[in-house]
């Protein structure tokens, strides 16, 4: 689980790095694993789009059935349907949890909420993917609260940029979701206009 490799590799392969500890080994190699991973490639329209879509995928850490719900629901939201889709995915527990500064990872977030240390409106969620919506509160459970990582948080330790769409306290270990991110403010490396054309062909 610590091994930082198979990370490494996908961070490679997509072209951005996915985890804190995958940035020292993406910037010393730039290009894909493989012994073709630096030889220019032409690249169809269908692979260009697929890895954005995979690119997504990967930041939120989701499977392909949740991103083909997202869109679709995204699609028929009546708004620009890349921009619906990332606010949506950036509503998700275990996404905000992250943004919050309560986990360093996606993956350490997620197994935050799956291990039922997070707290919805005083309630214990244990879906990653469950929706926040304005005005929801996350907490911390308090029988957690003792854990290293969670000092950790408290102090202010994974929170260099808080998004503007949440309101945090770091030292209460509590963050309220103040309004529907915009895509300007959404800290995700992606043109979602290609994952929508990937989905749309």
């Amino acid at each position: 689980m610590n091994n930082p490799r198979p990370k490494v590799r996908l961070s490679r392969a997509l072209g951005i790095p996915l985890t804190p500890k995958s940035v020292k080994y993406f910037e010393a190699r730039p290009y894909p694993p493989g012994v073709h991973g630096r030889a220019r490639k032409q690249e169809t329209d269908y692979k260009v789009r697929l890895r954005e879509k995979q690119r997504l995928r990967a930041q939120y850490n989701i499977r392909e059935a949740q991103l083909r719900n997202a869109f679709d629901k995204a699609a028929s939201a009546g708004t620009k349907t890349g921009e619906a889709l990332l606010a949506d995915l950036e509503c998700r527990l275990d996404a905000l949890v992250l943004r919050s500064g309560f986990a360093r990872t996606i993956y350490q977030a997620r197994q935050f909420v799956v291990h039922r240390h997070v707290l919805v409106n005083g309630r214990r969620v244990d879906r990653p993917s469950y929706r926040l919506r304005p005005g929801d509160v996350i907490t911390i459970a308090e029988r957690s609260r003792s854990m290293d990582a969670f000092q950790i948080a408290a102090a202010g330790g994974h929170a260099e940029t808080v998004p503007p769409y949440l309101d945090v306290r770091h030292d209460a270990l509590a963050a309220r979701l103040v309004r529907r991110p915009e895509r300007a403010e959404i800290p995700v490396i992606c043109d979602e206009q290609l994952v929508v054309e990937h989905y749309s062909r």
